[in-house]
């Protein structure tokens, strides 16, 4: 079989191993002049399926529990198991018991459980939640250590290439994200901005989540003193710069976490567009022939693993969908979710 499969991104990519993997001739043609070219290049990168079960449906936890391990086995030592620390201003401690009603896996900490856990935040809050079976990686490095070994593994490559033929394959995948929102009605476009500060005056062991009333704040740790911040989750299809007002939000919340990223240095600046279903569930389905597997909103690095094994196994039992509806995941009734904390707009 040689399956051609359009876009390396965190989707592509990730499918791509696992046709490989099982001795599939595989293709990748991805329009931008590397791997990541779309949202994957600006993930948070957070493998916390818990966490993420506060504001989103009972299959984001089901399929994302075994990210950890994948990325772990594909990519040995790129994967950080220390867990994500949750916390929230005094003022805001009814928010951390709200997002503790709506998750599970956790365990609560006192101040000096925190203290120990992370020290530069010695002081800071008395109250935190931490989940302790939830990882993080860096996704340009993942991005990047993927690419590699797939070009180990046999798989080709073409960069700069929009309109790369079809000819000649048994299958071909569009995992192009963002890029397919004109072609498939019931995509759109979320957009997801992020900044890179650095500072010494900081250091932190895993992801932290501040719950703050106007935008909740992610903090992931990165090498030589570098965190990623983000959050924003925009109802828009305009991947341009990052607007001041996020950036400025992102800043106000950093800095309630930690008065020392008042003063650190911003390093950069970004944003991306990230595609979704109304449902904000990842799908595959078959059009014309095509297999499109699209749709993972702000759960990229979580969920491509698991939607790639199923989109393998899709290929390999010789299934074809009568029309271009959607046929993963099956909907799970009653899984209507209001976060505790609404996203920035």
């Amino acid at each position: 079989m040689r399956v051609l499969i359009r876009g390396a991104g965190v989707a592509g990519l990730t499918l791509a191993h696992e046709l490989a993997s099982k001795g599939v001739e595989v293709k990748v043609a991805e329009k931008a002049a590397r791997p990541g070219g779309g949202a994957s290049w600006f993930a948070g990168g957070m493998l916390a399926p818990w966490c993420e079960r506060e504001n989103a449906p009972e299959e984001v936890l089901q399929l994302g529990r075994s990210a950890v391990d994948w990325w772990d086995a594909a990519l040995p030592g790129h994967v950080k198991r220390k867990g994500t620390l949750v916390v929230a201003p005094p003022r805001d401690a009814a928010h951390l018991v709200c997002f503790a009603g709506r998750t599970s896996g956790f365990g609560w900490l006192g101040a000096g459980e925190i203290d120990t856990l992370e020290p530069s935040l010695a002081g800071r809050f008395g109250k935190a939640l931490y989940f302790a079976d939830e990882a993080h990686l860096d996704p340009r490095r993942a991005i990047n250590a993927l690419h590699e070994k797939l070009v180990g593994m046999g798989v080709r490559f073409h960069f700069d290439a929009p309109a790369f033929p079809e000819k000649g394959f048994g299958r071909v995948i569009d995992c192009t994200g963002a890029r397919a929102i004109g072609d498939d009605p019931s995509l759109r476009g979320v957009r997801g901005e992020m900044l890179i500060l650095e500072t010494p005056e900081v250091q932190l062991s895993r992801p932290v989540r501040l719950l703050h009333p106007r935008i909740p704040l992610y903090i992931v740790p990165r090498t030589n003193n570098r965190f990623m911040i983000g959050a924003t989750m925009i109802e828009s299809e305009d991947a341009g710069p990052a607007s001041a007002r996020s950036l400025m939000e992102l800043l106000n919340a950093a800095y309630a976490l930690h008065p020392a990223f008042g003063e650190a240095r911003v390093i950069e600046t970004g944003a991306g567009v990230r595609p979704a279903y109304p449902d904000n569930l990842p799908a595959f389905s078959d059009v014309g022939g095509t297999l499109r597997v699209n749709g993972f909103y702000r759960h990229g690095f979580l969920l491509a693993p698991a939607i790639a094994a199923h989109a393998a196994g899709h290929i390999f039992s010789a299934l074809s969908g009568k029309s271009g509806g959607r046929t993963y995941p099956p909907p799970i009734h009653g899984h209507s979710n209001s976060p505790c904390i609404g996203a920035s707009q």
